[in-house]
């Protein structure tokens, strides 16, 4: 696979015919991967790596099968957080095997084809370039529903690299939320707009630190800088992580933070960026048996319209987008076409599929919802329970009272924080 001791032959085959069989190989194994993703931000120090390997991790935990690309050639950081130790190898197919982390999440880094792990890799652009195409064309990934791709911070050769070779690639941007790393990502917003690279979302890392004894949220590095960035740019804010020591003292022992038990509020809001992720990627190419088709609201209609439940969403008293992980739900009977009483019920913890038997098990017939993803509304079709999705941040009483009358407007099925 080249040489990879501080210099390079990537790419200086010569011979036309060899070009066009790496050509051809690359992408064979491209049309092996669903979903290309490339993590990348404005600046360093932003914990780029973390979300990378975090969103890797947890996509890989929902049961994809998930490859992860550290094209940081001078800094690569992918395997030391993941505890992978080995040198790569080369498979029956005279391919680099990718180092696998559980069943469903492979790496590949240049610091598992080093003698040294301290080795310095001097590489000028075209050997980094022929690098990324040679991770994709000559490593063994298989089939593929994810590829997540760690880049070095800023705007130069291997983002530009990833741009123009990997067909399909979708930008995440990690930053923080103080101004001067907001003054970068902007500029990242910008080179993906020069280079046709589509933005699948902004996330604000370090957004906030929670006191371990409180649980007050403590800003170390300001506040709501990367939604109000988002907003500004026209891109969506996938989810805003807090910091939390653990994921650092983590990193340096090799063993993530996603093996313990504690359901830190890094873990739940990575869960949030998981299901957002998941959600703008997956939808419309699932399963036809668990995709729902879109109904509008004055069309959604119950089994026994003369006695139903109604269950819908709430975030400071008003319907939350994000369905998943609402604060709580308002569940309002309805009978003969008038609205009687209403309960709430704090959700339990979020994990797929619980959802769908919760709000079965308290009786609810109908949802009004603004966003769900694809799988949600195959699991409660299946429990004949009815979905309108893309409803306004009413309140539930006007949100009922407005299906009740057949003037409900419901929109896009989207997603907020």
């Amino acid at each position: 696979m080249g040489n990879c001791h501080g210099q390079c032959n990537h790419g200086d085959q010569g011979e036309p015919a060899a070009l066009a069989e790496d050509e051809k190989r690359l992408q064979e194994q491209l049309g092996h991967i669903k979903h290309k993703i490339l993590v990348m931000s404005g600046k360093g120090g932003v914990g780029k790596s973390s979300v990378a390997t975090y969103l890797a991790l947890g996509l890989a935990q929902r049961g994809y099968r998930v490859g992860l690309m550290d094209t940081d050639f001078h800094g690569p950081d992918t395997l030391r957080m993941l505890g992978l130790k080995d040198r790569f190898q080369m498979d029956e197919t005279e391919r680099l095997a990718p180092q696998k982390y559980g069943d469903n999440l492979g790496v590949v880094s240049i610091e598992g084809l080093l003698p040294d792990r301290d080795t310095a890799i001097i590489w000028r652009g075209p050997a980094k370039h022929g690098a990324i195409k040679q991770f994709i064309g000559e490593v063994n990934w298989g089939s593929l529903d994810f590829l997540v791709i760690d880049s070095p911070p800023g705007t130069g050769d291997e983002p530009l690299s990833v741009a123009q070779t990997i067909t399909g690639a979708q930008a995440v941007i990690v930053t923080t939320p103080q101004e001067i790393s907001l003054a970068d990502v902007r500029k990242a917003i910008n080179f993906c707009h020069q280079v046709k690279l589509p933005i699948l979302g902004l996330v604000e890392n370090m957004s906030g630190l929670i006191c371990p004894h409180c649980r007050e949220e403590i800003p170390l590095f300001s506040k709501g800088g990367g939604g109000k960035t988002a907003a500004e740019m026209g891109v969506s804010l996938l989810a805003s992580l807090p910091f939390d020591p653990r994921v650092v003292e983590s990193a340096d022992l090799g063993r993530p933070l996603l093996e313990t038990p504690d359901q830190s509020p890094y873990l739940q809001a990575l869960g949030r960026l998981v299901d957002e992720v998941e959600q703008r990627l997956t939808q419309g190419r699932i399963n036809p048996a668990e995709k729902a088709e879109k109904i509008p609201a004055s069309e959604v209609t119950v089994p026994d319209q003369n006695a139903f439940k109604v269950a819908i969403p709430l975030a400071e008293g008003r319907l939350c987008n994000h369905f998943g992980h609402c604060e709580k739900f308002a569940v309002i009977q309805v009978k003969e076409g008038s609205m009687g009483a209403k309960e709430f019920h704090t959700p339990p913890p979020h994990e797929p599929g619980l959802l769908p038997r919760w709000l079965g098990d308290l009786g609810v017939n109908l949802i009004i919802a603004g966003g769900m993803g694809q799988r949600a509304l195959g699991l409660f079709a299946e429990r004949g329970i009815k979905v309108i999705t893309g409803a306004p941040n009413g309140e539930p009483e006007a949100l009922v009272r407005d299906y009740l009358a057949g003037i409900l407007v419901s929109g896009a099925n989207v997603c907020d924080h």
